[in-house]
């Protein structure tokens, strides 16, 4: 077989390849990810081609279509109805029902203090780290006792061979922190419980997707519960951060 008869048979090859595209977003969007393109894809946001193997061929025009996407979830946090709502509003000729609302000056900065809400990236996986007990203890500057305390209330659980991740440092050394204020490991129980019942929530959400048994519901899965997690977590400081200025009356 030809070249050429091999490009005919997989129809026109002109388009990007997913890593194309991931390529040209990377330096404006560097969490972005090819599990992100397909979610957005699995969304409707994004409608490429496909060549009779079923690879995805994309436009100059998708890449843009996708920079808009990426753009008004991270600078402008509209939720995925009312983008999808807009672009199909353009597709149609339309303008937009609701503009691309600019954010008030105060979420932005409050207080003059920057705020730097989380992503989907923050949430992705990362080289994995073990560490030995003795490895987290001078880490985290803590001692045996302490360890002690955290792992009876459930904020530092060591994996199944004992190894203890990079985030139990963070935690130890955040705690180790919290009590120079008189808080101790147990006080912090709550927050062991909060976190829990937010990851059952997202849990509860993302199920049913990962069930399902096409090739990209675990990467869809995967990135659903990426962005919820990042949602969830901007949440919570929002609010922690709304109710500590009404103690203060600031």
């Amino acid at each position: 077989m030809t070249a050429a008869e091999g490009q005919s048979r997989d129809g026109p090859r002109d388009g990007l390849s997913i890593g194309s595209v991931l390529a040209q977003l990377r330096p404006e969007f560097p969490d972005v990810t090819i599990s992100k393109i397909r979610f957005l894809e699995s969304e409707g946001l994004v409608q490429p081609a496909r060549t009779s193997s079923g690879y995805r061929q994309f436009t100059g025009a998708d890449v843009e279509r996708l920079r808009f996407v990426l753009s008004a979830q991270r600078d402008h946090y509209l939720p995925l109805k009312v983008i999808r709502e807009q672009l199909d509003a353009v597709d149609r000729g339309l303008e937009p029902s609701t503009p691309m609302p600019r954010l008030p000056r105060q979420l932005a900065s409050l207080d003059g203090d920057s705020y730097a809400a989380p992503t989907a990236g923050d949430f992705a996986a990362s080289r994995e780290i073990r560490l030995t007990k003795e490895e987290l203890l001078s880490e985290a500057g803590i001692d045996d006792a302490m360890l002690a305390e955290l792992e009876r209330y459930g904020l530092i659980t060591p994996g199944a061979a004992g190894f203890y991740d990079a985030d139990a440092v963070h935690v130890a050394r955040t705690v180790k922190s919290m009590t120079t204020y008189g808080i101790e490991p147990r006080h912090l129980r709550a927050f062991r419980a909060s976190a829990d019942r937010e990851v059952g929530l997202l849990e509860q959400i993302v199920t049913p997707v990962s069930r399902q048994r096409d090739a990209d519901s675990r990467a869809r899965a995967d990135e659903v519960v990426r962005e919820l997690a990042a949602l969830s977590v901007t949440l919570h400081t929002l609010l922690v951060k709304s109710g500590i200025r009404s103690v203060t009356g600031t």
